[in-house]
């Protein structure tokens, strides 16, 4: 997991890195000055690196006056001892130059950094790559909004941690390929009340409980209570994804379904009929058979539906996933959220934003990990929240944040995928936030190696697999490297 810190304390870890150092940052005369050569050397090995090679390129260098510029004035100097040739340039006076690849083969924007309120105005670059010195110069490193003119990154190197804004909405974009390089300033060593990481593809793997050698399908199980007429395609998705994370058997329902509903499930799943009412009875009766549930997607919805979600989560500790359907059908009257909040099993909730604002949640509040927090303490529920990046938060304890996807997953079932997945994490004995973010990484890996175009929710659900062999095959030779072939 990496950290990911606000600005405030971004410069916490700073000072504590320059208390730590004492007199030895000081030679040269800036108590700051170790970690700008550390920086600046950083940013010319990445400049080199995006070249491929240093000596006759041409470099500019666009520096303000803070520590950021003179993070590019130090990458300047190594890359000059190296060959290229640098021009550099004063931040204040970009508009309305011009650069393109007649003049420069790499732009290092080094002109403010994660301090920098107000706006600026960069130079119009066309077909050259741009390195980015800690954050792009102009975006607001707390919120990941573009106040002004920024000057879009091909990539950026981050210095010490992440900070949230390069996560969040014009972040991703703008940002680029995101590297964190170590200068010496350990945030992990330097601050108490770290709460929000980036989740790495081996956390998956450190998390998930591992089969047993004498594991038999009904060691992890899962009941799923999802589908209806037409939407059957959501139970599907749910159980066959759940069987690609790793259950053993999984018992469907769908409501009020055909009575051919059953032909749209796996062949591998345990088709259960429910009574058309008073079916939470029917599905309670043997629960403590199963290790987790799943409910809501594609469900329908309606007052009936309400009232028998309601007392399904009512009458069980079973470990749920609640998605879809499902989260509407849990709130009570008047946006009345005490049937989540009083249960005492694991509760995963799934909202993308529409749902997220029916949970109570301000949808339009650019600060996603402090209004995702409120809504899982108001419910009692690890919250996961649908986005380019995912946020996931209990209610306690740190928050969990997932960039693995992309676009590819902006098709219909898809969802219902990774409520399948974590649905097998939580029957496979993971906590509520560590199977949501786990959940997440690997559904939004397995996105990530299926077609560029023309990629559809079950395509996600094949490569689930593939995913998850290859991390246990890489965790093995980490542990074991004399098993590496």
């Amino acid at each position: 997991m990496l950290p990911v810190l606000t600005v405030d304390e971004m410069r916490a870890a700073d000072n504590a890195a320059i208390a730590a150092l004492g007199d030895k940052a000081k030679p040269s005369g800036s108590d700051y000055d170790v970690f700008i050569q550390r920086a600046g050397a950083a940013c010319a090995r990445a400049a080199i690196q995006m070249m491929g090679g240093a000596y006759g390129k041409r470099v500019t260098v666009i520096a303000g006056k803070g520590h950021n510029g003179d993070d590019g004035r130090v990458a300047a100097v190594h890359l000059r001892e190296r060959g290229a040739l640098v021009t550099m340039c004063d931040a204040t006076e970009m508009d309305n130059v011009f650069i393109d690849d007649r003049n420069a083969d790499l732009v290092i924007d080094a002109a403010y950094g994660i301090g920098f309120r107000g706006t600026w105005n960069p130079p119009i670059v066309f077909d050259v790559p741009v390195l980015a010195v800690d954050v792009p110069s102009g975006l607001n490193a707390n919120t990941g909004i573009a106040e002004g003119p920024v000057l879009p990154a091909h990539r950026t190197l981050a210095f010490g941690a992440l900070k949230r804004g390069m996560l969040f909405h014009d972040g991703p974009q703008l940002c680029g390929q995101i590297e964190v390089h170590d200068v010496g300033i350990d945030a992990m060593a330097h601050l108490d009340d770290i709460d929000v990481y980036l989740m790495e593809p081996h956390d998956v793997m450190h998390w998930l409980p591992h089969r047993e050698h004498d594991a038999h399908k009904w060691t992890y199980a899962l009941r799923v209570i999802a589908g209806s007429a037409g939407m059957t395609g959501a139970a599907a998705l749910v159980c066959a994804s759940a069987m690609r994370a790793g259950v053993g058997i999984v018992h469907a329902s769908m409501r009020d379904g055909d009575a051919f509903s059953h032909l749209a499930l796996p062949t591998e799943v345990v088709h259960r009929a429910l009574p058309h009412t008073g079916w939470a009875a029917a599905v309670t009766s043997d629960i403590q058979r199963f290790d987790a549930m799943v409910i809501g997607p594609g469900l329908g919805r309606g007052d009936d539906v309400a009232t028998e979600v309601r007392a399904v989560l009512a009458a069980t500790t079973l470990p749920v996933v609640i998605d879809g359907d499902g989260l509407g059908a849990s709130i009570n009257a008047h946006g009345d959220v005490s049937t989540l909040s009083s249960r005492e099993g694991i509760t995963v909730l799934t909202p993308h934003d529409g749902e997220f604002s029916a949970l109570g949640g301000d949808a339009h509040d650019l600060d996603r990990i402090a209004t995702t927090r409120e809504v899982a303490r108001a419910t009692n529920a690890t919250v996961l929240r649908k986005g380019p990046t995912t946020v996931v938060a209990p209610p306690h304890g740190p928050i969990f944040l997932v960039s693995s996807g992309d676009n590819r997953l902006a098709t219909a079932g898809t969802g219902d995928v990774l409520s399948g997945v974590i649905g097998a994490f939580l029957a496979r004995g993971m906590e509520g936030a560590t199977a949501a973010a786990a959940g997440a990484m690997v559904h939004g890996l397995a996105g990530s190696i299926c077609m560029a175009e023309g990629t559809i929710a079950r395509d996600v659900v094949s490569a689930i697999g593939e995913v998850l062999s290859d991390m246990n095959k890489t965790m093995i030779e980490v542990l074991h490297p004399e098993k590496k072939q």
